[in-house]
């Protein structure tokens, strides 16, 4: 659902997003328009890539929370902290655990948390993703951390399924996991392009249509972060 870079965006579909999120998420709404603009508007100061999701793809991440009535949410990806805020919003109960390799990135996302109110209830970790799992799976296991209710991956694309896989173990039956930017404006369907992100998607896509510990679907997306799409997954 992030940005790709040099999108084609079309103008239709930007004033769509701008038509829709001002009467879906009014002034009145959490997380507020105020808290989420300067997330926005400090990561780009802070020199942080515009990669995050959309206004309206993060409205979609806080609705799908509600869905579940997620309790433990689980984020591979922070960037700075744009869909972490969308995500803690969903329920005063809610505790996110959100991991980001980059220190910098962290460290903003720390403080666009903060500035939104909900620092108390998410814990970003800095680590590489694949370092990281195994020590968020030793805190499941050992009962400091109850399983996830839903996990959103937006990280390293090459290593798409291996989050995904890990995510499963670490996930309450019924859980939803979302994987962002799986269909690189069509390539999805290409084989042999070279391209490690695509190769990535097409990875999740193939294992998890052949895994039976859960169940998927690919949506396509338009908007102003240009077409893309993410896949959709229900844990068994």
């Amino acid at each position: 659902m992030s940005r790709q870079p040099h999108g084609e965006v079309n103008q239709a579909w930007e004033d769509v997003d701008t038509y829709s999120f001002g009467h879906l998420h009014p002034k009145t709404a959490q997380p507020s328009n105020d808290v989420l603009e300067h997330a926005r508007i400090n990561s780009e100061k802070q020199g942080l890539p515009d990669i995050a999701v959309s206004p309206s793809q993060g409205k979609f991440l806080y609705l799908q929370a509600k869905l579940v009535k997620a309790k433990s949410i689980l984020e591979l990806g922070t960037l700075g902290g744009y869909s972490t805020i969308w995500l803690a919003s969903a329920s005063p109960d809610v505790k996110v655990v959100s991991v980001e390799v980059d220190k910098h990135h962290a460290q903003v996302a720390r403080d666009n948390i903060a500035n939104a109110g909900v620092g108390d209830r998410v814990e970003v970790k800095l680590g590489p993703g694949l370092e990281v799992l195994p020590q968020i799976a030793d805190e499941v296991n050992s009962g400091k951390r109850g399983k996830f209710q839903l996990t959103f991956i937006d990280a390293d694309k090459t290593n798409n399924w291996n989050y995904v896989d890990a995510a499963i173990a670490l996930s309450e039956p019924g859980a939803v996991i979302i994987v962002d930017n799986v269909v690189r404006r069509g390539r999805l369907a290409q084989s042999g392009t070279g391209d490690q992100g695509v190769e990535g998607a097409r990875k999740v896509v193939e294992k998890i249509g052949a895994d039976d510990r859960i169940d998927g679907v690919v949506i396509q997306t338009v908007g102003g972060k240009s077409y893309d799409g993410f896949l959709l997954a229900i844990v068994k």
